[in-house]
């Protein structure tokens, strides 16, 4: 058993988006016809007018266009925004099946009773989530190494379990998060320091918080990407930590876990 069902967008709880309207506007860019894409669909020629007219009205642009012909004719096609619109709605569509997909995997049908309920509802606090896309998996015979390409240019590696890539069905281009504490992440102002954690970037210190024993540093690596830091408050004043800074963060692969 599984669970199923439909991607419904509401807008002030009247429906807007559905499959069928999806379906439909589909076949209009196929067909370039409302007629031919009722019966591609399949539903009445009215119906289909009724639904690309609600669309439109609905949208803050026009979604479809067309020409009056004769009975049951006349041609129509997807403007860019109602094309983008058809996209969008197909990316939130999938999302909607990987979840349901999870969902499926971690329920007990036989008990009526979510096997890990508390992964879908946790909130890691780990202070580091950062967005990346996976670049390259490499797999050894137990571990596997993990790059993923950060907006700011930077890749990032994770060591994690050969297992763990498989529970994760991860793959070259996914959307993933590369997930660390702020303890893990060492400060340096010595660009030139030769170290053997694989991850080091370079970045600009944007703000600091200084308490009595911990101080956290945030630097930005570049296009809003942002790390952070936690060191000793005795550290921040030997390395002569300041905002505005260049420094060197170092993290080791095996502190970083991979989100999906």
């Amino acid at each position: 058993m599984e669970f199923a069902s439909s991607l419904t967008l509401l807008d002030s709880d009247t429906p807007f988006l559905l499959e069928k309207r999806i379906a439909l506007l589909k076949a209009i860019d196929i067909a370039g016809s409302i007629s031919k894409a009722a019966k591609m669909v399949p539903m009445s020629y009215k119906a289909a007018w009724d639904a690309i007219d609600s669309i439109n009205n609905l949208c803050p642009h026009a979604v479809v266009s067309k020409e009056t012909g004769g009975v049951g004719g006349g041609g129509a096609k997807l403007t860019p925004y109602g094309i983008n619109l058809v996209n969008t709605y197909e990316l939130l569509q999938e999302e909607h099946k990987k979840f349901l997909q999870n969902l499926s995997k971690n329920t007990d049908f036989d008990k009526g009773t979510l096997k890990s309920l508390q992964r879908f509802s946790m909130n890691i606090s780990a202070r580091n989530q950062i967005h990346g896309k996976v670049e390259l998996i490499e797999s050894g015979k137990v571990n596997a190494q993990v790059y993923i390409k950060l907006k700011s240019g930077y890749t990032i590696v994770s060591v994690i379990t050969n297992s763990a890539v498989k529970e994760l069905e991860l793959d070259v281009g996914d959307d993933v998060s590369a997930i660390f504490k702020s303890s893990s992440v060492m400060l340096s102002t010595d660009n030139a320091i030769s170290i053997s954690a694989r991850n080091k970037f370079r970045g600009t210190i944007d703000s600091i918080q200084v308490g009595e024993v911990s101080s956290e540093v945030v630097v930005g690596i570049g296009n809003n990407d942002k790390l952070v830091a936690v060191i000793t408050s005795g550290s921040l004043d030997r390395l002569g930590l300041k905002e505005g800074k260049e420094v060197s963060l170092i993290i080791k692969s095996s502190d970083v876990m991979v989100g999906k």
